[in-house]
């Protein structure tokens, strides 16, 4: 079971789907894109709820095709909606084991893991009703889980929360791979919960995609639009080289040392660390006595005069990339060029713990 190859193609109302992909199943894969762009209608059809003319399968299992359209309930699938669909006249322990009493075949996913992963052992005897939003999805998550799916579809899972209610549930969806290596389809619209989640991404807009690939990748193509806006970020793979006396945690990145703030995990552990590209200026000589603990060498690969005073630098770090927010002016006094050594200083970077690619 390497990758969940799709095709589809339909039309609903004035709108038409045409898409074909393939999204690895070792990690997070996000279908993002704008409202309207056909995101939840391609979950639904990966998931069999939605018939649409095509192909679909898991690995060598085939869901659909010119002769076969196996049901929703026969492909193993656990889906999320937007807003938790809870039985209200059920307590959370019976929401739960309901879930489980529809899985198939061999209980890999346990109640006591699911309870302990989504920390909702205090919850099993209350009403959905006195449950916040935040603590409802986190329920709904893990019924999803106890049916054993071979695939987890979440649609937009956390558009219905407020801002406090997703930071509440963000550290779960997170630990999610790492606890269980459940391979993930996520649709959102929202880049920053993308680059904290996910793995992988399909760009969607009107029906098509329009490109796909690592989420690196994608996030730092000079021909897409993530790297030209105030929040563009680079998330990058590094290796736990240690933990510092201090509280910080040593990372090696393409054969250089980066310090981050918390625990990273064990030497030798991969982790993904996310740097915004305005948190990223840039020297032409070795930077001294300079608070910022973080210096890399770099090569740019790209520069692209944005809107407004500012520029959009990319670096190229070994075999991956790092994106710069600096001004045009500052291009233009230090004369920088594609293809020129650079120091680039990391004011801050975040460890983000979905899988590392």
């Amino acid at each position: 079971m390497t990758s969940l190859s799709a095709a589809f193609t339909g039309e609903l109302g004035a709108f038409r789907l045409d898409v074909a992909f393939d999204a690895p199943l070792d990690g997070v894969t996000a279908l993002f894109g704008p409202s309207g762009s056909g995101k939840t209608t391609v979950l639904r059809a990966i998931a069999g709820l939605e018939h649409l003319k095509g192909r679909c399968a898991l690995g060598r299992h085939v869901w659909q095709d010119a002769l076969h359209f196996v049901p929703v309930h026969k492909r193993g699938i656990g889906y999320v909606f937007q807003e938790p669909s809870l039985f209200p006249h059920l307590s959370v322990r019976a929401n739960l084991l309901y879930g489980n009493h529809r899985a198939r075949g061999a209980r890999a996913i346990t109640f006591d893991a699911v309870v302990e992963l989504l920390k909702i052992w205090k919850l099993l005897d209350r009403a959905p009703e006195r449950l916040s939003g935040g603590e409802r999805q986190r329920v709904s998550l893990g019924r999803a889980l106890l049916s054993q799916p071979r695939l987890l579809l979440l649609d937009e899972p956390m558009s219905a929360l407020d801002r406090g209610a997703k930071e509440e549930i963000l550290p779960y969806f997170e630990a999610l791979h790492t606890a269980l290596g459940l391979p993930m389809i996520l649709v959102s619209h929202d880049i920053a919960e993308v680059e904290r989640l996910a793995s992988h991404m399909l760009l969607m807009s009107n029906g098509k995609i329009t490109a796909s690939g690592p989420l690196n990748e994608l996030l730092t193509r000079p021909d897409l639009p993530f790297h030209q806006n105030r929040d563009a970020a680079a998330v990058l793979t590094a290796r736990v080289v240690g933990q510092e006396s201090d509280g910080l945690a040593a990372l090696d990145i393409a054969g250089q040392r980066l310090l981050v703030a918390g625990e990273a995990g064990a030497p030798g552990d991969a982790v993904r660390v996310r740097i915004m590209a305005r948190d990223v200026s840039l020297a032409v000589e070795p930077p001294s006595r300079t608070t910022i603990l973080n210096i890399l060498k770099a090569e740019i690969t790209a520069i692209e005069a944005l809107r407004g005073p500012d520029a959009a630098v990319t670096l190229g770090l070994g075999n991956q990339t790092l994106l710069a927010r600096i001004t045009q002016r500052s291009v233009a006094a230090l004369d920088l060029r594609v293809g020129q050594p650079v120091f680039a200083q990391v004011k801050g970077v975040a460890l983000v713990t979905g899988p590392a690619q």
